[in-house]
């Protein structure tokens, strides 16, 4: 019996040091489960250069996959992968890929492409498109404040929020 106890809490004990730090944070919005590599997906598979072209987002392709910062995103091209992987920052969704108003209000909730607005070139994401029209209402408090509030909620679990 002391035996099967001492097994039990050492795989638990491996299972906690071994977690993915990206989960464990919930620093990025990967709601959608992880890529065939084992890592999480980030932006539910939709190309992250794709949301600067002024066109509509396309579905990446697992076929181009880049990893940042322990997330993978996937790319509907080599070209936008290319292009995303000489400069991920100007691509990535602010917040995490979070929507943007919920972290003006200290929550983590989805981030949909659907309802996404680029200011000053970074790329913001929302949940809805009721939440998108409160956020075009004011803009620039909802993204100033969010800014000032992700700093203290960036590193909570969702759940915790």
């Amino acid at each position: 019996m002391k035996k099967k106890l001492f097994l039990s809490l050492l795989v638990s004990a491996v299972t906690v040091a071994l977690a993915s730090p990206a989960f464990a944070a919930d620093e990025y919005n990967v709601v959608n489960g992880v890529t065939l590599a084992g890592q999480p997906l980030g932006m539910h598979g939709v190309d992250p250069v794709s949301m600067f072209g002024g066109s509509e987002p396309q579905i990446g392709d697992a076929a181009h996959t880049s990893q940042h910062d322990g997330v993978d995103y996937y790319f509907a091209s080599s070209e936008a992968q290319q292009r995303f992987d000489a400069a991920p920052e100007a691509y990535l969704p602010q917040f995490g890929g979070f929507c943007a108003f919920g972290i003006y209000v200290g929550k983590k909730l989805d981030g949909d492409v659907r309802y996404a607005d680029i200011v000053d070139g970074k790329l913001y994401l929302f949940v809805n498109k009721a939440i998108f029209e409160k956020y075009l209402e004011n803009k620039e408090e909802v993204i100033a404040g969010a800014y000032a509030k992700w700093p203290g909620i960036r590193a909570a679990r969702v759940e915790d929020l």
